[in-house]
């Protein structure tokens, strides 16, 4: 998407605004219908009160004192208001402190729980996307007090609306005139504070680049990751210029506001308030004192009234601009849950077969931001099969991976399953065909046998963890912890967690994929933080993992692919050579190549080995 037209989405129109807000409103109501109900309620009461007391009580009470009406009548509804008043305000204190921390908390629950379920069904390419991601920040970013204010905007709006009316009825009833006052806040709200809002909101996407950078800069400055580069390198001097230039580059989109948001709000309480309040003010006393036309009790009373309607009317072009304000921040919250998945999560098709027969990619290509990474790719692995992809970095190693997981699919081309494309089936159950383990793995705050068993279950589960590590070649090191696998990993909630070294914590990524009993495993440079000593031992327990699982893993070493029944040697997202490692050394091909540079010294080996046969 270009620049200017982002800009120009960006600019929401009042309809879009309020079909967003309309949506805010819906969700909350799907969520938690007695969160609405209350603030209702806690509006009209807040919105009665006010006409009540500067419309109907103050008129009652200068007409008594007019009329000479005696005192105890007077002291009697006095008593009446005060004591419903107090039943009121014991009622909006229990909602304020007790109602409202309950029905928010399941409301903001179950804002987060849409939002995270949305996260985990968008397929990867969206959080690859810098445009996507950050819509999809700034839709996280406190949705649940912008769908409150917008739930709170709306209802206020409506009552503060009609509680206006009344007042306005009132009032029309003692001076007519007086109403041209009103089209004061009008202009002060409307005009002048809807395009503070908009210029508010413009800054905010201004910044939001700027504070992915200071975010950033500031997690590697207290999380463990960057720890040990910055303290035996320079690298702080090039954070420290990232979050220099992020801040003056915050600096300036606030000069770049900072004029037109002064000025329009400079105006829009000039409106709001001087003129509303000096103008009545003045016109009521011309009237009382030059003119003559209202006597002193109507004066007070119209005083009152016009307090009431300029508070009430602020009060509803406030919730009106809140709601405007919030409903394009929305318009991502909006976007984010309705957009449509290419690759859904959640996407239910036929039931692929258990039973692994064959895997196919059939002229197969793939481009990633208009660059292609996979070029016509054709090849077959069946099952028993032990495969390599092999290749020079770039090569499309990974991204096959991931075609062949449905993370992509093809620009064009199929990958067939037992025969069939792999888009006809159920996804989840599709995936389950395989265990997998990454080269850029992540292993989370929990156990050690939680990080393995990934939220599946089985019986037996200690021992079944326990062949893991072992098969992976980190079972001694992690009896050596204190609790052994229920030690919890990493300290990011308890200082007492552990932290495995780079090669450890790879052996544990790999349990992952030994414990999962799916009929194809992939192991995704499973060696490259170990030394060669570990890697021989990790790959004989691959290679004998592939007795009952078809097999395929990428390597960059070569010596590790020579038992594979088959190497597939890729070149720029294209097949160049296939065949057992025999049949490509016979070629004395690219692959040749690429094994002499990287073992010559196995080469003298294997020559001593055919000579002494």
């Amino acid at each position: 998407m270009k620049k200017n037209d982002k800009k120009k989405k960006d600019k929401l129109s009042f309809a879009a605004t309020m079909k967003n807000s309309w949506f805010a409103m819906k969700l909350a109501a799907s969520i938690c219908p007695s969160f609405i109900v209350h603030t209702v309620i806690m509006w009209l009461i807040g919105q009665s009160e006010w006409v009540f007391f500067d419309g109907v009580f103050m008129k009652v009470i200068v007409n008594a004192l007019s009329e000479g009406r005696d005192f105890k009548s007077i002291l009697s509804f006095i008593l009446i208001c005060a004591a419903i008043f107090c039943l009121l305000v014991i009622y909006t204190g229990y909602v304020d402190n007790v109602v409202y921390p309950l029905k928010t908390n399941r409301l903001y629950g179950g804002i987060y729980k849409k939002l995270y379920a949305k996260a985990k069904n968008v397929e990867l390419s969206c959080y690859e996307d810098p445009d996507f991601y950050n819509r999809y920040t700034m839709a996280m970013d406190g949705a649940e007090q912008k769908i409150t204010a917008v739930i709170r905007g709306m209802i206020g709006a409506v009552i503060g609306t009609a509680a206006s009316v009344s007042v306005f009825y009132m009032m029309y009833e003692i001076d007519h005139f007086a109403m041209l006052f009103i089209i004061s806040p009008l202009i002060g709200n409307f005009l002048f504070g809807n395009l503070k809002n908009k210029y508010d909101y413009m800054r905010y996407q201004d910044s939001v680049p700027n504070d992915k950078v200071l975010n950033y800069v500031s997690r590697m400055m207290y999380l463990p990751d960057g720890a040990k580069e910055i303290r035996l390198s320079n690298v702080f001097s090039l954070l420290k210029k990232q979050y220099g230039q992020a801040t003056e580059n915050n600096v300036k989109v606030a000069n770049k506001y900072a004029f037109r948001n002064a000025h329009m709000n400079f105006w829009r309480i000039t409106f709001t308030f001087t003129v509303i309040f000096e103008g009545v003010l003045l016109y009521a006393i011309y009237r009382n004192r030059v003119t003559g036309s209202i006597t002193l009790a109507e004066l007070t009373i119209m005083t009152s009234l016009m307090v009431a309607m300029t508070w009430i009317l602020i009060r509803v072009f406030e919730n009106i601009m809140e709601v405007l304000k919030n409903g394009m921040f929305i318009n991502n919250l909006k976007g984010f849950l309705e957009y449509e998945e290419k690759i859904p999560e959640d996407f239910d098709g036929e039931m692929p077969a258990a039973d692994f027969e064959s895997l196919e990619f059939q002229n197969v290509s793939f481009s990633y931001k208009d660059k292609e990474i996979i070029h016509d790719l054709s090849f077959k692995i069946t099952r028993g099969q032990t495969a390599a992809l092999v290749g020079h970095n770039g090569a499309g190693k990974t991204t096959i991976i991931k075609l062949m997981l449905r993370l992509y699919d093809p620009d064009s081309g199929t990958i067939l399953y037992n025969g069939k494309d792999i888009k006809l089936y159920n996804l989840k159950a599709y995936r389950d065909i395989f265990a997998t383990t990454f080269q850029d793995f992540k292993l989370f705050g929990m156990t050690v046998k939680e990080n393995i068993l990934m939220g599946r279950h089985y019986e037996n589960e200690d021992q079944l963890v326990k062949e893991a590590l072992k098969k992976a070649g980190v079972l001694e090191r992690i009896e050596q912890l204190d609790k052994g696998i229920d030690s919890v990993m990493t300290k990011e909630f308890d200082e007492a967690g552990c932290v495995l070294s780079g090669g450890e914590s790879q052996k544990v990524a790999v349990a992952r994929t030994f414990i999962k009993n799916s009929p194809m495993k992939i192991f995704d440079e499973p060696s490259s933080a170990l030394d060669p000593i570990a890697e021989y031992e990790l790959f004989n327990s691959i290679i004998g993992e592939g007795k009952d699982h078809t097999m395929l893993f990428i390597s960059h070493r070569l010596s590790s692919v020579k038992n594979c029944d088959k190497v597939f040697m890729l070149e720029q997202g294209r097949l160049i050579e296939e065949g057992t490692h025999k049949e490509l050394m016979e070629k004395n091909g690219s692959y040749a190549a690429m094994y002499k540079k990287q073992a010559m010294n196995y080469l003298a080996i294997e020559n001593e080995e055919e000579v002494i046969a």
